[in-house]
């Protein structure tokens, strides 16, 4: 299930690095603000990839943005952990001269996602 939602990007954390039985990984989250009513609400994001994560490098912290993401839940050690894994990030309003529209392209082919529990685990970064 793919979701799409618009908000200020507030922050862009660390870079996380680690190593799994398939290779080395990357990732890094970012915290987006969305209006919803009177309230505003705040929500932590990831993207996965050196290409994605130098393209999120790209957009200035105060932008708005559109977020295109999937959720997803998985259980690890009788634990449930959900992912919020954007997949293109668009910067809103922006133009020709600004940065390009649609920094993550049309898919997330670079993004590898775990087939089996076995992998699963694996690939946590805790």
């Amino acid at each position: 299930m793919s979701l799409e939602i618009s908000g200020k990007l507030l922050q862009i954390m660390q870079i996380q690095k680690g190593t799994s039985s398939r290779g080395e990984w990357q990732k890094q989250e970012f915290i987006v603000e969305t209006q919803d009513g009177q309230y505003s609400k705040k929500i932590c994001f990831n993207v996965w990839g050196e290409d994605k994560i130098a393209e999120l490098s790209k957009i200035n912290i105060d932008s708005e943005i559109k977020v295109m993401f999937n959720l997803e839940s998985r259980e690890y050690n009788s634990r449930w952990y959900t992912d919020v894994r954007a997949w293109r990030v668009e910067k809103v309003g922006s133009s020709n001269e600004e940065i390009d529209s649609n920094p993550f392209g049309d898919s997330y082919s670079n993004f590898t996602t775990p087939t089996t529990s076995e992998d699963m685990s694996d690939d946590l970064p805790f």
